[in-house]
């Protein structure tokens, strides 16, 4: 594996497992002990038949956690401390037998992505589930499952597509951190007003210059 594709790799790797970790292990198990494509040396351990059954069991309990509103938010509040370092892992171990300090930037990097793909997947999903319809819930979550295969597909495909796409996602969700921590504060507080049963009040207005000359 040359070096680009060996960065799309572990880049593309890390952005999917901050999406759906179960999914890009189980993929990546069962496409590499098919043969249809070639893992690093590092990474061939997910062709286990035991690694690739509980890969498979847990993604079907997550995709079911995901479909059922304010369960997927539980449910990715707890994978906080699973996608991100699960990411950095494989990121690292995508990379092969590199120096130490090498082998030390692939996890720093690979766990900066599966942070931004985490983070933002959480709170899109946060603010999706304030809205009253269950139907957006479910396409968020679809669309989350159809990106990782696209993105796996991409790894192997077309590295380069896939480094710039997860570079580019990666500095676009750094500029957008201060929106989406907003977002998310207003979603836990829509989502506990809908939890006790009450009514979420509308946003305030500051009244303006035209209305205070006029009284």
């Amino acid at each position: 594996m040359g070096t680009l594709e060996t960065l799309g790799l572990a880049m593309g790797v890390a952005w999917t497992s901050g999406l759906n970790l179960y999914a890009t292990i189980a993929v990546l198990g069962l496409a590499g002990s098919a043969g249809m494509i070639q893992l690093p040396p590092d990474l061939v351990v997910l062709t286990n038949p035991l690694v690739i059954g509980i890969a498979c069991v847990m993604y079907v309990i997550e995709f079911v956690a995901d479909k059922v509103p304010y369960v997927d938010n539980g449910w990715d509040a707890l994978h906080t401390f699973i996608r991100i370092p699960a990411g950095a892992l494989l990121a690292a171990r995508s990379v092969g037998p590199v120096e130490p300090a090498l082998e030390l930037a692939a996890l720093l990097a690979g766990g900066t992505v599966a942070l931004a793909a985490h983070g933002t997947k959480a709170t899109v999903r946060l603010a999706v589930n304030t809205s009253p319809e269950p139907v957006s819930n479910w396409f968020a979550s679809v669309g989350e499952d159809i990106a990782v295969l696209a993105g796996l597909w991409l790894v192997f495909h077309h590295p380069f597509v896939m480094l710039v796409l997860v570079l580019g996602f990666t500095a676009f969700a750094a500029w957008l951190m201060p929106k989406l921590l907003r977002l998310a504060r207003r979603g836990w507080q829509a989502l506990r007003a809908r939890l006790r049963g009450e009514r979420p009040l509308p946003p305030t207005r500051q009244p303006s210059v035209v209305s205070n000359q006029l009284h």
